[in-house]
């Protein structure tokens, strides 16, 4: 059995961008010989933390600059802080998030609607533009819905 390090040059296409005139970006890009080094970089400072700030479990660190406009609270947050306990590759992680926004939608009409304030679903859902401009498209989305509707509310009843 040969070394491990003479079997490179079998693997096809090892090699292809040692030629500086093979390289993709060879006629476009100022090579400086500088490429590698630049992981050594003078990182910025670190923002600091005035919000709960929910971080990936797979990160060892927060990251330097991150968002702070809407921190988790509510039945939401508690649905995201569940979420982030979770690796990114599982469904256990994203499933739970698309839930979390569903829930925070409903959170925030309940919000508005208690400082009486009265959300205008049509324009905030675009629905006179779609009523405008994909009406056939509309009236379609609003025929499920209704058919949907009426089927639970008669299966919630005949199970009474």
């Amino acid at each position: 059995m040969k070394p491990l390090n003479e079997d490179y040059k079998n693997i096809p296409g090892w090699g292809m961008d040692a030629d500086p005139e093979n390289e993709p970006t060879y006629p476009m890009k100022n090579y400086t010989g500088d490429d590698h080094s630049r992981i050594n970089y003078e990182q910025s400072e670190q923002q600091a933390q005035e919000v709960e700030i929910l971080m990936s479990n797979e990160r060892p660190a927060i990251t330097r600059v991150f968002g702070t406009t809407i921190p988790p609270s509510g039945l939401s947050g508690m649905i995201r802080r569940y979420a982030f306990q979770h690796s990114e590759d599982r469904y256990r992680h994203w499933i739970p998030l698309l839930l979390a926004d569903r829930v925070n939608v409903v959170e925030g009409l309940v919000a508005d609607i208690a400082s009486l304030h009265i959300p205008n679903m049509i324009k905030e859902r675009g629905l006179a533009m779609e009523w405008k401009y994909n009406r056939a498209g509309l009236l379609k989305k609003a025929a499920v819905a209704a058919f949907t509707g009426i089927a639970l509310y008669a299966l919630l009843k005949r199970k009474k």
